[in-house]
């Protein structure tokens, strides 16, 4: 008897993911679940230089502002609530030191610039097509960072804007890095203070228009991290207590499903001499100056550098 519908998923057949990949993610929170794997299991990945970015308009123009090396000023940045902040970045970019502010905006642009140029994989999750206006200078913002909700029109990105962003972003990267693969997935996280029918609204036109520009022949592709989550797990107990975001439990299925689709076999042996060292260093010993541990602890660091010397660019 089969109690659960699965998402038929085969493996990639090309520009598959191993430990020579260089990868960036950019996108809502779930992106970070993902690549938080990606990092655990020490990948050559970067994510979200600037921030989660919640909807495309806001990965589109990151993505151009770092390709046209452009650079921040004081007319970027404002103060609120004791704080400089951006609208085109997340709030955990927000300081209180306005120079900070835009050090760190020039220099991670700068440092986006850099990785579209060298990663192998973009992998992008959208998620949400409702976005915000700030009405003086009528232009989309990334994050509205608690400004007063007067300042701004709330709007609903159509499907044919949506694709028209993600061809933009399809059309720049292979201009700085022609074999650059791009993968799209669709955040399951549920944007319910938008309401009910409007989140359902949102992820039907971010589905639609991913689905438009999505080119395996051209290295475009998609995942679908949304339909796992709605259509295999579908129970609450797959989610936070907010009933919101997926849980631990949830990301580690997207996870091992995105592991059996991207990544190469040949991966998961260095994989899990990665996990085993992960766990070692997490070890929490009744007694940290017996005998028994200090052994422990230099076969550690001899698995360590025995996979150092196959990966440098690896750290613990």
């Amino acid at each position: 008897m089969n109690l659960q519908t699965q998402i038929p998923l085969t493996k990639q057949k090309y520009n598959q993911i191993n430990y020579q990949s260089k990868l960036l993610l950019l996108g809502s929170c779930f992106s970070e679940n993902i690549g938080n794997k990606l990092n655990y299991y020490k990948f050559q990945s970067k994510q979200n230089p600037f921030g989660i970015l919640f909807h495309p308009k806001a990965i589109e123009n990151l993505i151009t502002k770092a390709l046209n090396r452009e650079e921040y000023t004081d007319k970027d940045i404002f103060f609120h609530n004791e704080r400089w902040h951006s609208f085109e970045a997340h709030s955990s970019l927000s300081t209180i030191d306005k120079d900070e502010l835009l050090n760190n905006l020039n220099l991670f642009l700068q440092q986006t610039f850099e990785q579209l140029q060298n990663t192998t994989h973009l992998i992008i999750t959208l998620g949400t097509a409702w976005v915000y206006r700030e009405i003086t200078s009528d232009t989309l913002v990334a994050n509205c960072h608690k400004v007063p909700q007067k300042n701004f029109l709330k709007e609903l990105l159509n499907v044919d804007e949506i694709s028209e962003s993600l061809e933009a972003v399809n059309s720049l990267v292979k201009l700085v890095n022609k074999n650059i693969s791009v993968i799209y997935t669709l955040s399951p996280v549920r944007h319910l203070k938008d309401g009910f029918t409007e989140n359902q609204r949102s992820k039907a036109h971010l589905l639609s228009a991913i689905h438009k520009v999505v080119e395996p022949r051209n290295a475009i592709y998609y995942f679908p991290s949304y339909e796992i989550v709605m259509d295999e797990l579908r129970d609450y107990r797959f989610y936070n207590e907010d009933m919101i975001h997926p849980n631990k439990t949830a990301v580690n299925y997207i996870w091992e499903k995105f592991k059996q689709v991207w990544i190469t076999e040949d991966s998961y042996q260095t994989m899990q001499q990665v996990e085993t060292i992960q766990r070692g260093l997490n070890h929490k010993p009744f007694n940290p100056e017996s005998e028994a541990h200090q052994l422990f602890l230099k076969k550690l660091q001899q698995k360590k550098e025995t996979l150092l010397q196959a990966f440098p660019f690896m750290y613990f």
